[in-house]
């Protein structure tokens, strides 16, 4: 019989890459996981893992077992939210990831309709980028996280996340009027074109805001010299708003801009998302969670 845990660490070391990234994602020594999967491969009765240079990848057999783990573990998920839809109420811990802007704007209206509706949930909240979310997520470290993507950087495919869509917006050059402002037209070569050689305001290099900014920037026919690089979208206004460069923002920022900023609608989408562990979206929290969010989108709008 397999060990469902030891499926679960072989699934992670495929996603993960190193046997090292494992054992620091889930607080275990690298020398745990080993023997961990070498108990797996004993189990299964065939090689799972093959050593190449100084990295250890997975044989056709161990690729081929991670998609029934997939399958397992996402069985698991719907058999807890089953045990949990025939309990009474809704309560205990929901862990919950968002993004800075999701942060200051969905999540607060989120929690206090879900304070309203399940007084008995205790709901956490962590900032986390999305590119960093699915690792969260099959780790047990959150539950539920608004996620989002940017038109040049769309999500990658996970099969061990599953996802709902909450509200597309559109995005925004900010600038200020010492800077050369956005140009006439409707493509991004003729809107951000005059903004060529400003200094820009990016998210955090490694950020799909940061690959976002640089991508737009690059499709209009220039490469951005970045000069600072925040992830809070409400900095990026303000430092756009007293000259310190151009920036791209979501219109869910926009509400409250700084004086001295000037905003100018793009071509260019953001889309916003609620993610969980595949299998758990019937889960009651999770789903409460979901329905908390859409309401606080709905008050915005």
């Amino acid at each position: 019989m397999l060990d469902v845990r030891r499926l679960y660490l072989l699934r992670e070391l495929d996603r993960r890459g190193t046997i090292a990234a494992v054992a620091e994602a889930l607080t275990f020594t690298a020398s745990a996981v080993s023997q961990q999967l070498s108990v797996l491969e004993r189990e299964a009765g065939v090689a799972l893992l093959e050593r190449s240079g100084r990295r250890v990848v997975l044989t056709p057999a161990g690729r081929s077992l991670v998609a029934h783990a997939d399958a397992v573990l996402e069985r698991l998920e719907l058999a807890v939210a089953e045990l949990a839809n025939a309990r009474e109420g809704i309560g205990g811990s929901l862990r919950i990831g968002t993004f800075p802007s999701g942060g200051h704007t969905i999540v607060p209206a989120a929690l206090a309709e879900l304070a309203r509706r399940h007084p008995a949930l205790e709901p956490m909240v962590q900032e986390i980028d999305s590119a960093r979310v699915s690792d969260g997520l099959r780790a047990g470290e959150l539950d539920v996280a608004l996620v989002h993507d940017y038109d040049f950087v769309p999500a990658s495919p996970d099969t061990t996340v599953d996802e709902v869509p909450l509200l597309e917006e559109p995005m925004y050059l900010a600038t200020n009027t010492a800077i050369q402002s956005a140009g006439r037209g409707n493509t991004l070569a003729e809107l951000l074109g005059p903004c060529a050689e400003a200094p820009w305001i990016t998210a955090r290099d490694g950020t799909t805001g940061h690959a976002m900014a640089v991508r737009a920037c690059q499709a209009a026919g220039f490469q951005p010299r970045i000069h600072h690089q925040v992830n809070d979208f409400r900095t990026a206004l303000s430092l756009a708003a007293i000259g310190q460069g151009a920036g791209l923002v979501p219109e869910m920022a926009t509400a409250h801009p700084p004086a001295g900023v000037v905003l100018t609608k793009l071509p260019l989408f953001r889309r916003s998302r609620v993610a969980f562990r595949a299998g758990g979206g019937t889960h009651p929290a999770k789903a409460a969670f979901v329905a908390a969010a859409r309401t606080a989108v709905d008050q915005r709008q």
